[in-house]
């Protein structure tokens, strides 16, 4: 279901012929657990290179031994470098980016770069319970709020949650 909804999308948005695949275009998106684990192997099945963020170091170290993702990067600039490469070559491959996403699409927008499409997967339903983590915390330091101080945890990601909403708007505007 998530290949055929991201070759979809890149049909619906990118005007990718019927016959034709991802091949040159990149994923941006987030998320490596449960359901959204299958990002990263869903866009290379259909040809294209993905950036999948992640915060939770386990679940990328999960994806990646079961070949699900088949790079780890730990910058955003590392993490767009791979993917231009991979990208000229017109090669498939999902990255997995240990960190926030907020922090990789705000690189995106400040260097300009495209992302062809652009997808979330964090548990918005469960903002204030954990399934998503605030912009500028550690998931260690996440999973400490959560627990001893819920109030200042909702806050926090109350003020991600703007920046996220913005850049993902600015993206937009620009092309993805």
């Amino acid at each position: 279901g998530t290949f055929n909804t991201l070759l979809n999308a890149g049909r619906l948005k990118l005007g990718i012929p019927d016959d034709g695949n991802l091949a040159g275009k990149l994923f941006v998106s987030s998320g490596l657990g449960g359901m959204s684990g299958a990002q990263g192997k869903a866009a290379e099945i259909a040809g294209g290179v993905s950036i999948i963020a992640e915060v939770d170091s386990s679940r990328i170290q999960t994806r990646f031994e079961q070949g699900w993702v088949h790079d780890i990067a730990e910058t955003p600039a590392e993490a767009f470098g791979k993917a231009e490469s991979y990208k000229k070559q017109k090669e498939a491959i999902a990255i997995a980016f240990r960190g926030n996403i907020v922090d990789l699409l705000e690189y995106a927008d400040r260097e300009s770069i495209q992302v062809d499409l652009l997808s979330d997967q964090t548990s918005c339903h469960a903002v204030y319970d954990g399934g998503y983590c605030p912009q500028g915390l550690s998931f260690k330091e996440r999973t400490r709020l959560l627990a001893e101080d819920h109030g200042t945890f909702k806050e926090l990601v109350n003020a991600s949650l703007v920046r996220h909403f913005h850049v993902i708007q600015r993206l937009t505007a620009k092309g993805t």
